[in-house]
């Protein structure tokens, strides 16, 4: 029973760091959306949450930032409040999992340890579970508007389309690894809850502790 524990808390502690790392690759990465036209074949065009790039046949890379947050679209700003707020909110998940766990927690009595730790470790894998639904949210709009507008038959076939970048499938991974990092939290506080016996110190009736202390 301790080594499943352990290898619950451990698995979840591993996957909500690199659900982390995920996320901040996907925040940071500008191939949330790629075009590509028969116009240009030598060039493509990159879409990211912070500007767009253009990718040059011999590998040469540009990129331009956005010029004012009042002209953005609202789902790139949706897309930047979000993932901002998943790394926030990943991260402090991430930092109580790992403070949670028996390897590194402060030893304050049996009871009162086991209390510490179950709380520290439920609130990380809310956290977990909380930055996984705050980065599907922004990666599953933008993904949802690129197949409706690639679709629009009211845009000539000449104009380029938006397809699926790499960013999209990373943020994907990291919601994911969100979530089951979080449910594997949970489940440790479920194994130690039913598994742990009550280490509590047993009462003894006065009138017993009395004749003891006269004996």
């Amino acid at each position: 029973m301790v080594l499943t524990l352990h290898a619950l808390e451990a698995s979840g502690v591993v996957l909500s760091g690199g659900a982390w790392l995920c996320s901040l690759a996907t925040t940071l990465m500008s191939t949330w959306l790629t075009s590509s036209t028969e116009l240009l074949p030598t060039e493509s065009y990159e879409l990211g949450l912070w500007g767009t790039c253009v990718v040059q046949e011999q590998g040469a890379l540009q990129c331009r930032a956005y010029g004012g947050i009042l002209g953005l679209p609202l789902d790139i700003k949706l897309g930047r409040i979000l993932m901002c707020l998943m790394l926030a909110v990943g991260l402090c998940g991430f930092l109580l999992a790992v403070s949670s766990t028996q390897l590194v927690s402060c030893r304050h009595g049996p009871l009162g340890r086991h209390c510490h730790q179950k709380a520290m470790k439920t609130a990380g894998a809310a956290l977990c579970v909380a930055a996984g639904i705050l980065g599907m949210v922004p990666v599953s709009r933008i993904a949802h508007l690129a197949v409706i507008r690639y679709h629009d038959k009211s845009v000539p076939e000449v104009v380029p389309r938006w397809e699926f970048g790499d960013a999209l499938f990373c943020g994907w991974t990291a919601g994911v690894l969100h979530l089951l990092a979080g449910t594997l939290l949970l489940t440790s506080c479920l194994c130690a809850q039913t598994g742990s016996p009550d280490t509590g110190t047993p009462m003894v009736p006065l009138g017993r502790l009395h004749s003891m202390q006269t004996v």
